[in-house]
């Protein structure tokens, strides 16, 4: 299924993001694709509040994972884009991929995508030529996350 959308600024952005993830159940996997700056930290500080988070989400960019408390549920947000090997990180996919209560956002999943599970949600973030603040998004799921998407729906 695909689901394609525009949202007009970093405000709405984070606002479907909400939308989304106040319907996380645990064992979601999404794959984040956007440009540098494309909103991939936005859309993730979205969906850890919809969850019900109060942590502080900014960019793995440096520390290559980090991970928030949201009600029952852990976020754990991994960012591969300094990585060519995703060398032991790869192990710590692994264990939250098992966890039935983990929610798990990747950036830059190129290093990693042929060990995510077929139901990974991806989630391409594109800007648009009429402005630096619109972002185009196209999201494939399988039927099975399509309660994710009840909301956000065109």
């Amino acid at each position: 299924m695909q689901i394609e959308l525009t949202t007009e600024s970093a405000q709405q952005t984070e606002a479907l993001a909400v939308k989304i993830g106040s319907h996380l159940k645990g064992g979601e996997i999404f794959e984040l694709i956007s440009d540098l700056g494309g909103g991939k930290t936005t859309f993730a500080r979205g969906l850890c509040a919809g969850a019900g988070s109060k942590d502080l989400v900014n960019s793995p960019t440096f520390t290559i994972t980090k991970q928030y408390s949201a009600d029952d549920l852990t976020i754990y947000h991994f960012d591969f884009y300094r990585l060519n090997q995703p060398g032991l990180v790869v192990e710590s996919l692994l264990e939250a991929i098992q966890d039935s209560k983990a929610v798990i956002l990747i950036e830059w999943a190129q290093t990693v995508r042929s060990i995510l599970p077929k139901n990974t949600i991806m989630i391409n973030i594109e800007g648009t030529k009429d402005s630096t603040k619109k972002r185009r998004f196209t999201i494939k799921y399988r039927q099975d996350r399509s309660y994710l998407f009840k909301d956000v729906q065109k």
